[in-house]
């Protein structure tokens, strides 16, 4: 089913860059985020590491290299959020 939705322009640029980091189109992104908060019942822990560091676990197996994988993501989102957005269209 097709919709239309409102997402604020960071948010989107950090999920752009969370599915190419994962190889996935923007809508299978968008389709496994709304599965697991539906599939949790809407709940959400800011403890909680995302899903998608679940699946480097052969890479991360230590706090010490998900924090780094952290720190990583949070350079890259702020390398996107400086994009102007209007370049993209």
């Amino acid at each position: 089913m097709k919709t239309t939705v409102e997402i604020p322009d960071t948010t989107l640029r950090r999920a752009k860059t969370m599915a190419a980091a994962k190889g996935m189109k923007l809508k299978e992104l968008l389709v496994e985020a709304i599965e697991d908060k539906v599939s949790n019942g809407g709940k959400t822990s800011k403890t909680a590491e995302p899903s998608w560091m679940k699946l480097h676990g052969a890479f991360a197996k230590t706090k010490a290299m998900r924090a780094e994988t952290r720190r990583i993501q949070r350079v890259i989102d702020g390398e996107f959020e400086q994009i102007d957005p209007e370049s993209w269209k």
